[in-house]
């Protein structure tokens, strides 16, 4: 039987609980044998810089917590350019033939779809995986409704990572947001704190 792997990707800047909770619901809701966490290293739909990457990827192998079934995939952080999943899904079915590769998206991701670069040929590759929030549903354009997708069922976690790098900045708590490692990490590499000062910050999914 093929190894069933899933592919989360973002910008986790910073990785919060509503991450942690999707990585863990895909694990048992798609019979998943891994989920590979895929940080982006130039996310082109973003307006800002991210963080750099060293702390986003510091910060997501904090929240992986020890899980077994949690990998870490460092593919589009040692990519030069822009950071398309086209790509990377490329290079993997390359690299590792026979696996059954999951693309988890949100909801928010699935609406923008058709926008990703080159997506019915990214669909072509990858089962397509849905997170759905109780409550919300996502608009995705007609012609990417048309492809199948699988759905993961979701606990109510409003967070933001936006919300929580203004947070930061002017000093409110964090601690129900995101892992405690996380936490702690933001605070000693004194990261979003330049929204305080005036200064331009990166802006992650």
């Amino acid at each position: 039987m093929a190894k069933r792997v899933g592919l989360f990707g973002g910008t986790f800047d910073p990785v919060h609980n509503a991450h942690v909770a999707l990585a863990h619901a895909a694990l048992q809701a798609l019979a998943l044998d891994e989920v590979r966490w895929v940080p982006s290293g130039h996310s082109w739909q973003k307006d800002r810089a991210a963080t750099p990457a060293e702390h986003r990827e510091a910060m997501v192998r904090l929240a992986m917590g020890g899980e077994p079934r949690f990998v870490l995939d460092r593919s589009e952080l040692e990519r030069p350019g822009p950071s398309y999943t086209l790509d990377t899904v490329r290079a993997l079915h390359a690299a590792e033939p026979g696996r059954e590769w999951v693309l988890i998206i949100g909801q928010d991701q699935y609406a923008g779809l058709h926008t990703w670069r080159d997506w019915p040929k990214l669909l072509a590759l990858v089962t397509l995986a849905v997170a759905n929030r109780p409550g919300t549903r996502a608009a995705p354009s007609a012609e990417v409704l048309a492809w199948p997708h699988r759905v993961v069922p979701l606990p109510m976690l409003d967070i933001s990572a936006t919300d929580i790098r203004e947070r930061v900045a002017r000093g409110a708590d964090i601690s129900h947001l995101v892992p405690p490692q996380v936490a702690r990490y933001i605070e000693s590499h004194r990261l979003y704190r330049g929204l305080a000062d005036g200064e331009p910050q990166p802006q992650g999914s």
